[in-house]
């Protein structure tokens, strides 16, 4: 069979080359990218597959679509304005032409994020004071995410509850994307995790409620998290929690399966370690090892160094609960640390059912009327500030290239690592189901 696609593609490509070269270039303009002349002359590029821009809007017309197949070993360099690229591919993203330190002013560096850092910012217009993802555009294409970029914002745009963090702003500029939400200076819930060591039954209990009801409302919604983990849990002037960073969440739809290993390991189940199929009882499990950690001060199992290790690990461990734990709360973390996905505590009804939450209401007003003292005591320990840091400083990206920390370059400057880079490549990557994030 594919021999045959391979005859069929030969024979066609002459009396076709013309027809896709004038049909490309017309395309592209049309995006606002300048194609240099004789450009489309060369081996056509593998641009447009459709499974890239499915449920995003019309198909994009067969004389607009490169053949399946790139033919030599020669690959093509981008010699045409590779931001504007970009920009067809993230429309989730308004561009805009920012002046940058006149702007926004950068006033310290919260933490570093999986493909950029996440800094504290003012808004010189609004005074106020906001956390911003920087991901700059060679990222994007390198680590093959534009699809789950895209995915990012418009699941943040979707939600909004009490106990999830807000997206207030998106865009994009010459060289970056932006993803502003609101900041929240109490801190993340490790740094008070890592000062206390571990936390009473009595703060388990309200983290355990505020973060169900989060996940109960995301799941509703067809919303699985995949990195619930005390870095991702904010927390607020009053010490209640914001469940944060939606880059590894994807859309699933009711019966639906994912199969992407991703996540912080410690706290990946089973299912997922193993490749899938997995769905949003992934992250009941993955509240069951933090509310484990945040009761004992330790995790069930050290993190190894590859998936396939932990998956060894978690498989053999028995994961049983601690003599010092009440009897509700050693139910309640058996069920939810059920290596069975379909025997697992996982939907929000059996969660308030649970015995370890007799007298809790799960009304968010209610959980949040009364402050966490033990948050607001430790918030003004004399540690907490180094111990938020982790020994990250305003220092560690004084070489990064941002458009908030200096102004916008001109196309010619951009960086070789974007300049270079195989759009190909890229675009498969993008596509891919099976990628590893971990």
């Amino acid at each position: 069979m594919g021999a045959d696609g391979s005859k069929n593609n030969k024979k066609q490509a002459p009396s076709g080359e013309g027809r896709f070269s004038s049909g490309l270039r017309g395309f592209l303009s049309s995006m606002g990218i300048s194609v240099p002349s004789g450009l489309c002359h060369l081996t056509p590029l593998r641009l447009g597959t459709r499974h890239m821009i499915q449920d995003r809007g019309a198909a994009i017309p067969d004389d607009h679509v490169a053949p399946p197949f790139l033919p030599g070993p020669e690959k093509l360099r981008m010699e045409w304005s590779l931001p504007g690229f970009i920009s067809m591919f993230l429309p989730e993203f308004p561009h805009r032409n920012l002046p940058g330190h006149e702007h926004f002013q950068v006033l310290g560096y919260i933490a570093k994020g999986s493909y950029g850092p996440i800094l504290k910012v003012k808004d010189k217009s609004k005074q106020k004071t906001y956390a911003v993802k920087v991901i700059p555009k060679s990222e994007v294409l390198k680590q093959g995410i534009l699809e789950q970029s895209k995915e990012e914002v418009i699941i943040q745009r979707q939600v909004r509850h009490p106990f999830l963090h807000d997206l207030q702003d998106c865009w994009q500029t010459q060289r970056h994307l932006f993803i502003m939400c609101d900041y929240c200076g109490t801190g993340d819930l490790y740094t008070y995790w890592t000062m206390i060591g571990r936390f009473e039954e009595d703060a388990v209990r309200v983290f355990a409620a505020e973060l169900g009801c989060a996940l109960g409302f995301l799941h509703d919604f067809g919303i699985i998290h995949r990195d619930v983990k005390m870095e991702n849990v904010l927390l607020t002037d009053k010490g209640h929690l914001r469940l944060a960073d939606f880059g590894l969440s994807r859309r699933l739809e009711r019966g639906g399966r994912a199969f992407t290993i991703c996540g912080t390991i410690q706290y990946m189940a089973p299912e997922v370690l193993s490749g899938g199929p997995y769905n949003h009882a992934a992250d009941w499990w993955s509240l069951g090892i933090m509310l484990f950690a945040l009761a004992t001060g330790e995790f069930p199992l050290p993190a190894e160094p590859d998936h396939c290790s932990m998956l060894r690990k978690v498989r053999s461990c028995p994961y049983e609960m601690p003599k010092t734990f009440s009897p509700p709360l050693a139910l309640l973390l058996t069920e939810l640390l059920c290596k069975t996905p379909v025997r697992r505590l996982r939907t929000l009804e059996r969660f308030e059912r649970q015995t370890f939450f007799r007298c809790t209401s799960f009304d968010s007003q209610l959980l949040q009327k009364m402050p966490m003292e033990l948050i607001l005591e430790l918030k003004d320990h004399p540690d907490r500030p180094a111990k938020a840091r982790r020994g990250l400083t305003l220092e560690t990206i004084q070489n990064f290239d941002c458009d908030l920390l200096s102004s916008p370059l001109s196309p010619t400057q951009l960086s070789p690592t974007l300049l270079n880079f195989d759009v190909s490549r890229a675009l498969t990557q993008g596509s891919s189901n099976n990628e590893v994030f971990v």
